[in-house]
Parts: structure tokens; sequence; C-alpha cells
């Protein structure tokens, strides 16, 4: 049963009307409205629901913000998540873009506009990483916490962005050589470290990380506990990659290399420049490895076992240079 009634100020003079629905099965429903009016139809409304069995509760929602949700999915699931730190940036954008709506309020058209002024500024994975992350935000609140959408996710609804085509960047003509040089005067170690990523197709974050109770020698692999795509894998190390290894002295704090990753990257820009090569990066490396790990003839799932991509999907895009290998032993 609903009741309306007036809401009034010191004075007696009316500033709104509260509505309030007291019925067996569901919690109390209360809320406040500019007119009687308004209060009417939302009583009535709402009564109608709940007396089909579709009402969903929309206090929760109404109450907790955007900023709120993503406050206590950093608080509470991010420090248990591989990676999760990578996600700190992710939050604060969507909080910056999204943060002042309730829930309730959130529509498919409010993230869509978010998606296109972010991708004013940043690229489409950047952008599709942060509608993932607030999807996944809103499916635990909805799932876990409680909190209802009486709209559903409406992340759901929103195109995600094209991703553009993969990156087809190669080494070419003496650009190793004058690479390898460069680095080699920059700093020994990076040099190093290109000859390994280039050997062993491992991400930059992976070789990085390394420590050298991660290297097994006996073995002849490396092995990453925590990767990219959240499983583990052994890379195999070739020859060459054992001999960069083999040369290294080992530090007293176990890690295998001495840059940090800001380090790394300033000194890569620095090898770039030296070497007067455009449009390499550092990840670039690990296309250039694949590639050629397909050219020595291995096929797509011991690729795929090696350099850790998540699905063979991935790697269709190498396949041509198989083709081509056929097309001249044919001849």
């Amino acid at each position: 049963m609903a009741t309306i009634r007036s809401r009034e100020d010191r004075d007696g003079i009316t500033i709104g009307w509260q509505a309030q629905i007291k019925r067996k099965g569901f919690p109390l429903q209360v809320k406040t409205f500019r007119t009687k009016a308004e209060a009417t139809q939302w009583a009535t409304v709402t009564e109608s629901e709940m007396i089909r069995g579709v009402f969903v509760s929309r206090s929760e929602s109404e109450r907790t913000t955007v900023n709120e949700l993503m406050d206590r999915y950093a608080r509470e699931v991010l420090p248990t998540q591989k990676g999760g730190h990578r996600e700190v940036s992710r939050v604060k954008h969507l909080k910056e873009g999204l943060g002042k709506y309730s829930l309730a309020a959130l529509t498919s058209s409010l993230i869509a506009d978010y998606r296109d002024v972010r991708l004013q500024k940043v690229g489409p994975q950047s952008v599709k990483h942060e509608l993932g992350l607030l999807q996944r935000a809103l499916k635990k609140g909805t799932h876990e916490w409680g909190i209802a959408l009486p709209n559903g996710i409406p992340t759901f609804l929103v195109k995600k962005p094209n991703l553009p085509k993969g990156r087809e960047r190669r080494l070419v003509d003496d650009e190793e050589t004058r690479l390898l040089s460069a680095c080699q005067s920059v700093n020994p170690e990076l040099a190093a470290i290109t000859r390994f990523a280039i050997e062993t197709a491992m991400r930059q974050g992976e070789i990085m990380g390394m420590t050298w109770d991660m290297v097994d020698q006996k073995r002849g692999v490396v092995h990453l506990s925590e990767t990219k795509n959240g499983s583990s894998r052994d890379v195999p190390l070739s020859s060459s990659a054992g001999q960069i290894l083999g040369a290294l002295l080992h530090r007293s704090d176990g890690k295998v290399w001495n840059y940090t990753q800001d380090g790394m990257r300033a000194s890569w820009r620095r090898a770039l420049a030296q070497a007067t090569i455009s449009g390499l990066t550092f990840h670039d490396l690990r296309h250039e490895a694949t590639s050629r790990l397909f050219e020595k003839g291995f096929n797509t799932v011991e690729v795929s076992a090696i350099t850790g991509h998540k699905t063979l999907q991935m790697l269709k895009r190498y396949t041509h240079l198989k083709a081509e290998d056929l097309a001249k032993r044919m001849d």
C-alpha cells in the first residue's frame, strides 16, 4: 500500500512529496519528489512491478555512484588480481568521466559518450580496456554486492572500439645490426636485453621482471609464473639466449637485469635515435621473434606454447609466412 505525504519546511510551506510503499515480501520503498503527481506516478509504477513480480529495488543503485563503485573495486578486487596494478590509471579515468553519476542513472548513451571522448585522447585498445574494467565492476556490484541495476548492465549495449590491425613492423635491411650497435653504445646490458627479446619472443615486462630463480639452466627454460594473460609458461632458451644469460653477473637481489622499466624505456629511445631507426617499438621485437619462429618451421601450436599468445587466432596473421615458404619449396 502506497502512502503519499507532503514534506514541509519550518514555516509550513510544502517543499516536496514523499511516497512510501509497504508491501509484504518487499523491502520498504521511500522516495521524495518535487510534486505530488510525480510521487503518485512512481508509487503506481513501483506497486505494479511488485504485483507482476518484476520489481527490482533501485535504492542501492541510486545511492551508489560510479566513483564509489570503482573505489570499492580498486580496494577489494584489484589487489587480488594478477596485473591489477595496471588497472589503477583506468579506474582514475573512469572516475573522471563517469564518477558523478549514480549507478541507476548510468546509461549506455553516457558510456558511449565517454568512449567517444576518450578515443580523442587515447587509442582504441586503451578505451576497450577501460570499458572492460567498468563492465567487470558493474558485474561484481550486481552479482555479489547486492546492487541491482533496474535496466541491466549498460556496458553490454555499448559498441566497443574497433581495434587496429596488428602491427607488422619487422627489422629490415641492416636495422638489426645498427640497432644492436647503438644499444651496445648506450649500455651493453641494453644490447643483451634486445638480443634476448629477439631470441625468446618474451614481452618487455616479462624480461624486466626476470629473477635468477626463474632460470632453469639444466632444462634450458625460463619459467614465467605470472604472465599478461594470467597463465604460466616455460620459455625455451636457444643456445644464443642461454649464452646471453651465461655472460651476466648475478646480482645480490636475485634480479637478472640492472635496468628499471623507466630506465630501459629511456635508453631504448636513445638507441633508436642513435641508430636513426624510426617507427620501431620494443614490443615489435616480439613480433620479429614470433615471425622467425614460423620461418624456422615451428607450427602454430608450438609457437603459441613459446610466446604465450592466449588464442591461436592471435597467431593467424603469421600464417602467410609459411605459405611463402611453401611457395619457394614448390619451385
